[in-house]
């Protein structure tokens, strides 16, 4: 299949889960099995699947047809170019292509006069008025080609105003853009832009990140310490009459090389192999030509050759438009899309589902135990009523009173419970703290300051060392925290259910090795701008100042979310204690009321049993719905799923 029909599928496959993640939620409310622990579990599992993103990113130098590609991959429906790719118009600033479904399609552009503030770019995304807006109308692609035109735009600025914005160096005057009879020179008018259309793609959670040449990349480190390490796929597009040139190996070893764990997720793209046919050369030469560029490439770039694909993306596009199968086949396009759909989507299908899965399982355990104490209860009662059979009043008032004396423990049972729950809310606090954002600001304040230091900053890369260090202990402490609190409540929970009862279970801890990973990931995105190559651009006092807010905004999403999941894990532990509170004194007033009634009438103890049965046998039926729901929920989803699972 090729990448859109991989992507269709992917879609198909999370609409199908997320109706039956809403259809679970229902029969969990009509059930009253919806506690707050276990609605804060579906609403993350909802925004998991319905939030879930693919990002693909594009980079290239200049003129190596990296929007072509993009034209000829996604937007060849329309019948002409949507992004800017004609000779002398190229995209100049970071583009990413999205669909928010709360925005009108618009393009949104940053001036590049914001890199003079001390704004991150994640800050900026925020504030909205400082972006100019233009509308779009996705029906009329004239008017949307035009309209996107905007990205190639420029401004034509002093040396000096080039050098504030990262535009020029003294030092490296070989990449700095050649001046006008002016003395003027020519940089991106634009820092960011964020496209926001209804492309079929688009809706279901595709995001493409369209990258300029080397030194825009360059000057906006936090494309390259955030962004790019974040995408699922990386294409890196080379010209086919060239392999890989200087300006090509450099932007591979600084920004790609190193800014992800997955080396799998990397597909070099040899573009314009149309430029090697020619009269001269048979088909056959022309093969072994192209394949010769794909061997060199991969083991100049240090992969396999299989990830180095050669492709037309100017006759792709114009074979799509023209409906050439052809000239399709020999663009070998479909030979890239289909690499993107095999490799990416249905890799990604399966992260998604086993995190979800994982998720499942640990609501199936939480309603599981509501159903389970809600059944021993009704066992318990009746055994008791059971018990009363052919006994006189007495006795059965007797057992009214030694009811309402267990009614009397168990309430005053209650300052036990709140002890437990104060303990492990403190514990949580020390762990929140650990965590929190003004913890991360003082961790990282040594080294923001060694990056804003005037001059050649020789001593930058202990202050990473150290920072980073200090992150990692403060990572280990966290999870012996975690731990603790774990000990404490199981055996606060093995207590509390040999006392009263209770079938409490301590939840899945959060996962805080996963905030390890991403510190390595994190910190192996920055060693770039730590080499002896860039000590004269590190020494560039605005450089440093993004290179520090782009280190900090990295970090403070990856503490967001590990904060995020101690707190699923503290609500999960505390709707324990208030679903089996309230279903306990629920279970009391319920003994009560049935002897009451058996004291009343003497066909009432036969009826309550009866009645009690009856509940018994619909709560192993629910039981048995659960486990059925739950399974569908997580069953595999392996590479041969052709069809989404049936609802």
């Amino acid at each position: 299949m090729s990448f859109i029909q991989e992507f269709d599928q992917h879609g198909a496959w999370r609409r199908q889960f997320a109706l039956r993640l809403k259809l679970l939620s229902e029969w969990l409310v009509d059930n009253d099995l919806m506690e707050p622990g276990v609605r804060e579990r579906l609403d993350q599992l909802h925004a998991q699947v319905r939030n879930d993103k693919i990002m693909v990113a594009f980079v290239a130098e200049f003129s190596r047809g990296k929007s072509e590609l993009i034209n000829a991959m996604f937007f060849a429906g329309y019948g002409r170019r949507i992004m800017p790719a004609s000779a002398g118009r190229t995209t100049m600033c970071p583009t990413e292509l999205g669909y928010d479904p709360e925005i009108p399609p618009c393009l949104r552009l940053l001036p590049i006069e914001t890199r003079l503030q001390p704004q991150s770019l994640l800050d900026w995304r925020a504030a909205t008025e400082k972006w100019e807006r233009v509308d779009l109308d996705v029906n009329d692609p004239k008017q949307l080609a035009k309209a996107i035109q905007k990205v190639s735009e420029v401004r034509r600025v002093s040396q000096d105003e080039a050098r504030s914005l990262g535009f020029w160096s003294d030092e490296t005057p070989e990449d700095n853009p050649l001046p006008g009879s002016d003395g003027l020179v020519e940089v991106p008018k634009w820092r960011h832009a964020l496209i926001n259309m209804a492309h079929p793609l688009l809706k279901q959670g595709l995001v493409i990140l369209d990258t300029p040449g080397l030194n825009a990349i360059g000057a906006e480190p936090e494309l390259t310490v955030s962004l790019l390490p974040q995408a699922h796929a990386v294409v890196f597009i080379l010209g086919a009459d060239t392999g890989v040139t200087k300006s090509d190996l450099t932007i591979w070893r600084q920004h790609l090389a190193v800014a992800s764990a997955d080396a799998a997720s990397r597909l070099v793209v040899l573009n314009k192999i149309d430029t090697l046919w020619d009269a001269l050369s048979t088909p056959e030469q022309v093969q072994l030509q192209i394949a010769a560029q794909r061997v060199d490439s991969a083991e100049i770039l240090g992969v396999s050759p299989r990830q180095v694909l050669a492709v037309s993306a100017q006759k792709g596009l114009l074979a799509k438009v023209n409906g050439d199968d052809n000239l399709l086949d020999a663009s070998n396009l479909l030979e890239l899309e289909h690499a993107l759909g095999e490799d990416l989507l249905a890799q990604r299908r399966r992260i998604l589902s086993s995190a979800v899965a994982a998720g499942i399982r640990s609501l199936q355990v939480e309603t599981g135990r509501m159903v389970h104490a809600r059944t021993r209860d009704l066992v318990e009662q009746i055994q008791e009523l059971e018990g009363l059979r052919g006994k006189n009043a007495g006795v059965i008032k007797q057992m009214r009173l030694r009811i309402e004396q267990e009614q009397g423990e168990f309430d005053a049972s209650g300052a036990r419970i709140q002890a437990v729950r104060s303990v492990h809310l403190r514990l949580l606090k020390d762990l929140f703290a650990l965590l929190g954002s003004t913890h991360l600001r003082n961790e990282v304040s040594a080294l923001a300051k060694a990056l804003k230091a005037p001059g050649i900053k020789l001593g930058v890369r202990r202050a990473y060392d150290d920072t980073f260090s200090r992150l990692r202990a403060d990572l280990d402490k966290a999870q012996r925290m975690a731990a603790d609190i774990q000990a404490m409540l199981d055996g606060s929970f093995r207590s509390l259910n040999a006392e009263y009862g209770f079938s409490l279970q301590v939840p899945t801890p959060p996962d805080l090795a996963r905030l390890g990973q991403e510190l390595v990931l994190i910190e192996k995105s920055h060693l770039q701008y730590l080499s002896l190559g860039n000590a004269l651009r590190l020494a560039q006092p605005e450089f440093a100042e993004r290179l520090a807010r782009a280190l900090m905004s990295r970090l403070r999403t990856v503490y967001d979310s590990a904060v995020n999941e101690v707190e699923i894990w503290n609500k999960s532990a505390a709707a324990q204690f208030d679903s089996q509170l309230r279903d306990r004194r629920r279970h009391f007033t319920r003994r009560i009321e049935a002897v009451s009634r058996i004291q009343q009438a003497a066909g009432g103890l036969d009826e309550r049993i009866t009645e009690l049965q009856g509940m018994q046998a619909a709560l192993t039926q629910v039981d048995a719905k659960l486990a059925e729901l739950t399974e569908l929920l997580t069953a595999p989803v392996t590479e041969d799923t052709a069809e989404p699972l049936p609802v």
